[in-house]
């Protein structure tokens, strides 16, 4: 019997349309604009200025304290400016701005496909080439890498799952990264035990992948170290808390850390950095990214360059279909609409997808009738109309009192109404305003 979680989650359809478009590389862009902020923490500081010259691989800004990454350049070139620019939230971020000149690499930083299996590494030195190449979380919460391998005092890690589920319809970015990197991926796992000093690793898929089910689980037959569990196919299977569930059985508690009870997640996308971070001394400066649609005429999974803009791809999936109605940086539960195309890839972009006017269109907010539907599917527990309600108001007390803070953001609620309220808005908005009390009543 397949695994799964068993509170809540709903089966939106899937819509796979890449699965089967195998990896291309996308062709370097003209420019790219390169945030100091790409991941959870505190903004990373800029080393470089105006007018200098940069290689691909070159540490430009240096991570701005524990809970931060670095960022390198991705491209080799003269930067144009330093200076602001929208990024997929809307708001203004500060970056580079970086005219594209060739692809001349830092020295030392292997760019060859050639295998490397073989290491000799312990912990430390693994996540400080970790930490060095500014490796964030990229299955979206784009969390650094190195911190999360360094638990807290008097906590251990005892098991590492692989996130390999990718439940987002439509996404299948980390799909391809198993079918078609499952070696180096395999490595980075190792890298990753190494580092947490734990002798087992689960990578955890959902049976609408057979192939990379059936691809990894050949190449670790002959290890017992690592093994492939196969998960139903349930949203949002691919949430920490869910996954862990599923996997090992444990449940983390209200308000804590999937550490907390002896459990480490890493997306396979992250693994995989980490292989190249570790043996190749390579930075994080591109990844994979899904881009879909229904009416995309090539549906595609492209590997881009951090910093390169969102246009790029989708004109190499063959443009912006004519009756768009909706672009969103992610998946369409979890993912954000953004207001244009000119913005760029960043560490945390996993897909584009493009939605047709027809499937964009929200329908017009009804009065909630009471189904409790919302409540029967939140797979965190919680009543996501009474948490929209109490934001709505503006009563923070209720809404930290009823757990707003464990909301993971799936937007199963949302999806279920049968009234079409967008309980998720309201509910991001809540946990903003109550993650900011929180931290001030701390300071």
């Amino acid at each position: 019997m397949l695994k799964t979680f068993k509170l809540g989650g709903v089966h939106p359809a899937e819509n796979k349309l890449s699965a089967n478009k195998a990896i291309e590389k996308l062709a370097l862009p003209k420019s790219v604009f390169i945030p100091v902020a790409q991941h959870i923490g505190a903004p990373a500081q800029a080393l470089v200025k105006k007018g200098d010259q940069v290689k691909v691989g070159q540490l430009i800004a240096k991570s701005g304290g524990f809970v931060s990454a670095n960022i390198h350049s991705s491209v080799s070139g003269k930067i144009k400016k330093v200076d602001l620019s929208m990024d997929s939230s809307g708001y203004p971020k500060q970056g580079f701005y970086i005219d594209v000149e060739d692809d001349e690499w830092e020295d030392g930083i292997d760019t060859s496909s050639e295998l490397v299996e073989n290491f000799e590494a312990d912990s430390k030195t693994i996540i400080d080439k970790i930490n060095a190449a500014g490796v964030v979380g990229l299955g979206g919460a784009t969390f650094p890498t190195h911190v999360k391998l360094m638990p807290p005092q008097g906590m251990k890690a005892e098991v590492l799952l692989i996130n390999g589920v990718e439940c987002e319809p439509y996404l299948t970015s980390d799909h391809r990264v198993m079918l078609e990197k499952a070696e180096e991926l395999l490595v980075g796992i190792r890298l990753l035990m190494c580092a947490l000093q734990v002798n087992k690793a689960h990578i955890g898929i959902e049976n609408n992948k057979p192939d990379a089910i059936n691809h990894l689980n050949k190449l670790t037959a002959s290890d017992s170290a690592i093994d492939v569990v196969p998960l139903k196919v349930k949203y949002p299977q691919g949430g920490e808390k869910q996954l862990i569930k599923a996997v090992t059985g444990r449940e983390v508690p209200s308000g804590a850390l999937p550490i907390s009870v002896g459990a480490v997640v890493s997306n396979v996308g992250t693994a995989l950095a980490v292989y190249d971070a570790v043996q190749k001394n390579k930075p994080l400066v591109e990844r994979v990214v899904t881009v879909t649609g229904k009416s995309v005429a090539k549906p595609s999974n492209l590997l881009v360059r951090i910093g390169t803009p969102v246009q790029d791809l989708i004109d190499a999936a063959g443009g912006l279909p004519e009756d768009t109605g909706k672009v969103i940086s992610g998946g369409p539960m979890m993912g954000k609409a953004i207001s244009t195309t000119d913005i760029p890839v960043t560490k945390g972009t996993s897909g584009i997808l493009i939605l047709p006017k027809k499937e964009a269109n929200r329908e017009q907010m009804k009065n909630c009738i009471r189904c409790t539907r919302c409540v029967t599917v939140c797979p965190m527990g919680l009543e996501p109309y009474f948490l929209m309600t109490v934001s709505d108001k503006q009563i923070w007390e209720k809404a930290e009192g009823n757990n707003i803070m464990d909301c993971i953001e799936c937007g199963s609620c949302s999806y279920t109404c049968p009234a079409d309220r967008p309980l998720l808005d309201y509910i991001r908005l809540g946990k903003g305003k109550v993650g900011n009390i929180i931290r001030n009543r701390k300071n």
